[in-house]
């Protein structure tokens, strides 16, 4: 994982690094909620917040402070969590393949990371990390 300080300026600045790395956007608003456990994602993201101020855990569980203006790039399999967020906090998020953002986003427990067994359970993760699509 990697926050890169004050990236852009402006959403024309987001908008040409998201033409640069062809990754699918949306945006997403994160309203009140605790801090998430630990987790990590088969693809790539990258998120740009564009309003309020959060943190993330990076995988040691060190509080790194997400500011407007920061580009957050998390690479597959990265263990990470998005902080407590008390007041509203706005995304671009973007991911690297076209599909449903709640399944691009969905959370994958570390203790499984990267276990056979749940691969034989999520085949679209079996895929993603390589294996051979199902018959």
């Amino acid at each position: 994982m990697r926050i890169d300080k004050g990236f852009f300026a402006s959403r024309e600045d987001v908008y040409r690094d998201m033409a640069k790395t062809g990754f699918w956007p949306t945006t997403y608003i994160s309203g009140a909620s605790p801090e998430l456990p630990l987790h990590w994602h088969d693809g790539d993201i990258i998120g740009y917040l564009m309003d309020g101020e959060t943190y993330v855990l990076d995988g040691a569980g060190k509080h790194c402070p997400l500011t407007p203006g920061d580009r957050l790039v998390i690479p597959a399999g990265a263990l990470h969590a998005e902080g407590e967020v008390t007041d509203p906090v706005t995304y671009i998020v973007t991911v690297e393949r076209c599909e449903p953002f709640l399944q691009a986003l969905r959370i994958l427990d570390p203790q499984t990371y990267p276990d056979p067994r749940l691969l034989a359970l999520d085949p679209d993760l079996a895929v993603a990390l390589g294996a051979p699509p199902p018959a």
